[in-house]
């Protein structure tokens, strides 16, 4: 078979790219080794995907070369990507951060990218797996499950190595070191913490135990969002979203009461309530379980009217900055996005083409570029593929 495109993988990004190529009159393919296309997109969001986010900058992205998602996602903008959902007459709704959902099913998106790719003359074929590809002097020459394919550009599509059981692979990570291409280590993003001997001991108890809002900081960067206590760990927005910027050894540290000046309110509580114990108190502003615990392990519950105001200022400024010593992640197995990947010094910017093998591109999360948790890297699928697939 000979085609202008071949895309491998059909998830967000290449299906995005076969959209935009098959509308400029590309003759496009894509295969994949799944059985149906956009797995993640369709448990994304708790089913209702997630699917971008009106607060996309490119700050809201991890990369070696923080400069490098500029250009895509200047060229394809969350607005873009409204206005194709509403074109679909897709109902949406915004949940919070800028974050945006279908009100009814994840299934909408893909159906919306399976019309687009009908309409563009794009051929699809799932459990279609990849065995070998060669750079020939007219393009590439791909060995499938399904034989051989001849295309001009050939666009890597193949996400990372989070969720396996998804059907993730590093077949990209291969592809582009076959082709001279560095491949930055890769890590679990997006991803709950575990914590391990007495650290989990301390608190494996408090599992299902949830927090509303709290700040979870690693050096200069901070989250704000919720927090779950797990039984491996703690899990949560707020984990997930510093879990990215989090190393083992790395100081993590969670203010359990953002918005409130723990100092003073509990003077103020010493004052109007001098006979109550300090575990019933922070049981109003926190779950009563971690109150407990808290006076357990830090601060011995006694009536409010025995400590001393430089006590209740050291308790509160402990409840601001309560160290949490995590040992690891939970890995690939529930991590949301892969960290790390194809290195975008070997890419073009401006149209996700190697610089080493004219033709050759890479898109979406297999390459080192990843965003927050909130839509973010839904968009930069949405993106990337937009731009590989404006010249491939």
């Amino acid at each position: 078979m000979k085609v202008d495109v071949l895309v491998i993988g059909a998830g967000a990004a290449g299906l995005m790219c076969a959209i935009t190529a098959g509308q400029r009159g590309r003759n496009v393919l894509v295969v994949d080794h799944a059985n149906k296309v956009g797995k993640k997109i369709l448990m994304s969001g708790g089913g209702r995907c997630n699917f971008t986010n009106r607060g996309v900058t490119p700050a809201c992205y991890l990369s070696a070369n923080p400069h490098f998602a500029k250009s895509a996602l200047a060229r394809y903008t969350p607005w873009d990507f409204i206005a194709l959902v509403e074109k679909h007459r897709i109902a949406y709704h915004e949940k919070e951060l800028g974050q945006l959902f279908c009100d009814e099913s994840s299934k909408l998106i893909v159906r919306m990218l399976l019309d687009e790719c009908a309409q563009a003359g794009v051929r699809i074929e799932t459990s279609c797996g990849v065995e070998r590809v060669r750079h020939t002097g007219e393009g590439f020459t791909v060995h499938t499950a399904r034989g051989e394919v001849h295309a001009q550009s050939l666009v890597i599509a193949t996400g990372g190595l989070s969720i396996p059981s998804m059907g993730a692979t590093g077949l990209g990570y291969e592809l582009a070191r076959q082709f001279g291409h560095q491949v930055l280590p890769t890590r679990a993003g997006l991803v709950p913490l575990t914590l391990s001997g007495k650290h989990q001991e301390r608190y494996q108890d408090l599992s299902g135990v949830a927090l509303p809002l709290v700040e979870a900081r690693v050096g200069k960067r901070s989250f704000r969002a919720g927090m779950l206590f797990t039984h491996r760990g703690i899990s949560g927005p707020s984990i997930l979203q510093i879990s990215s910027y989090w190393q083992p050894g790395d100081d993590l540290r969670i203010d359990l009461l953002p918005e409130l000046d723990a100092g003073a309110w509990l003077q103020e509580q010493r004052g109007a309530r001098p006979a109550a114990e300090l575990k019933n108190v922070l049981g109003d502003v926190l779950p009563r379980r971690l109150a407990q615990r808290l006076c357990e392990l830090w601060f011995e519950s006694r009536p409010m009217r025995q400590y001393r105001e430089a006590e209740l200022a050291g308790i509160g400024e402990q409840l601001h900055d309560w160290p949490i010593v995590a040992s690891g992640t939970e890995g690939y197995r529930t991590a949301e996005v892969t960290l790390g990947g194809v290195d975008t010094d070997g890419l073009s910017s401006s149209t996700m083409q190697s610089k080493r093998v004219p033709g050759l591109y890479f898109v979406g999360e297999v390459v080192d570029v990843t965003g927050w948790l909130g839509g973010y890297n839904f968009q930069w699928a949405w993106a990337s593929g937009h731009a590989a697939g404006e010249v491939a």
